[in-house]
């Protein structure tokens, strides 16, 4: 397939489970990718086997102005332009009341979460191609509120806000920008949540969310970027400034 020929595309956390199948896939659809992530290591492992030659990786905190930059630098001496930008790097905190939430995990959150979109927006969009794309990760904690999560479920919500904005500043040019909302996906992050919520018993607390999932199960990663790629195609081309569920039916319930 080549949906995605000559594109390039930057995505953040993409050592991370949706970040990595959104890499693949991307890959298979004939775009260069760079991918950004916090550590050297899980990006070489998470590099090998990919398509190096149309792969490439820097080591960025989102959250940092001269590390945004970075990546964004890297990428253009690299490949000379960006058409799609993949907002996806996220990390969860902790599972506390708000009452006895730390601030330092609070603050790192949002840092990561909200501040690391924001300024990814701030430094990729001017370099983007007329008619590229911007995808968000936010997730259903977007739309709706989980108990114990207030430092997740705050920042998901303000990136929505975040892309609205931007679609609206942008579609003179027009760049896209939407946000992605999973439900519980079957990766690292939800074993963290489980284990988080019930140290003794997470397997429990990943029942719990199964049974509150219509279709009985948790998303895999290779089906949220199944949606990445079509808001990064031209099939998505009159989408913009939009919200987009893969929860299995999680909300509807």
């Amino acid at each position: 397939m080549s949906g995605l020929k000559d594109k390039v595309a930057v995505i953040t956390g993409g050592a991370g489970g949706i970040g990595l199948a959104t890499a693949k896939l991307f890959l298979q659809e004939g775009a260069k990718v760079v991918i950004v992530d916090i550590s050297k290591e899980v990006l070489e492992k998470a590099s090998y086997g990919l398509d190096h030659k149309n792969l490439s990786y820097c080591v960025a905190d989102v959250s940092k102005v001269k590390d945004t930059e970075k990546f964004v630098e890297n990428c253009l001496e690299v490949h000379g332009k960006i058409d799609i930008f993949f907002a996806n790097a996220g990390i969860e905190g902790t599972s506390k009341p708000i009452t006895d939430y730390p601030d330092e995990i609070f603050d790192k959150v949002i840092g990561v979460n909200l501040k690391g979109v924001w300024l990814g927006c701030k430094y990729v969009i001017p370099k983007m191609k007329d008619g590229g794309s911007v995808i968000i990760t936010s997730s259903v904690a977007g739309l709706k509120g989980f108990a114990g999560l207030g430092a997740y479920v705050a920042s998901k919500h303000a990136v929505v806000g975040l892309m609205r904005v931007a679609a609206q500043e942008n579609a003179k040019r027009k760049i896209r920008v939407n946000t992605i909302h999973p439900g519980p996906v079957n990766n690292n992050m939800m074993r963290r949540i489980e284990v988080d919520m019930s140290p003794s018993s997470p397997d429990e607390v990943m029942k719990g969310f199964e049974a509150a999932v219509p279709l009985g199960r948790y998303a895999e990663s290779s089906e949220i970027a199944e949606m990445a790629l079509f808001l990064a195609s031209d099939q998505s081309k009159y989408i913009t400034g939009t919200i987009h569920v893969v929860d299995g039916g999680m909300l509807c319930s």
